[in-house]
């Protein structure tokens, strides 16, 4: 399963004005509400808020992956946004995040959802593929770039 195969101009917002983290997961949980996969909104945003408590999802490297695997979908929800200014996420590494990454898998597929989780973080936590998702200029710059990065990159 590939990043591009997931995502969609749909879910894909660039240079949100936010500045919180909870308006962030809000919004990106209002960006997939009507996605086919998502069954149950509201358990789903309960679902990725518990796993926010239980600990940050700001992964480092100005990133922040909120994530659940969860009933409330049924198929993988994947959704994307860029910030306009970076915001404090209590990131592991303290900086503040400014690309934000929503991941929803089935609880059956952990397997799946771990391998996406490991492909994002991978693809997204090098610095040249960062600064490029923060100069695209169009949803379709997203889709291309992930595209051509997955390109050499395993199939999982």
């Amino acid at each position: 399963m590939k990043i591009e195969d997931l995502l969609s101009e749909k879910y894909i917002v660039l240079h949100l004005e936010m500045s919180t983290k909870s308006q962030v997961i809000d919004k990106m949980l209002s960006i997939v509400a009507d996605h086919p996969g998502v069954r149950d909104h509201e358990k789903l945003r309960q679902d990725v808020l518990k796993r926010e408590k239980e600990m940050s999802t700001g992964i480092g490297k100005q990133i922040a992956l909120p994530h659940a695997k969860t009933d409330a979908v049924s198929d993988p929800v994947l959704a994307l946004a860029t910030l306009k200014t970076e915001i404090n996420f209590e990131s592991i590494d303290n900086e503040p995040v400014q690309l934000i990454f929503l991941l929803a898998t089935p609880e059956e597929m952990l397997a799946e959802h771990l391998k996406l989780l490991s492909r994002i973080t991978r693809m997204a936590g090098r610095e040249d593929v960062r600064d490029r998702l923060m100069q695209v200029t169009s949803r379709q710059d997203v889709l291309d770039l992930f595209k051509e990065e997955e390109k050499d990159f395993p199939q999982i």
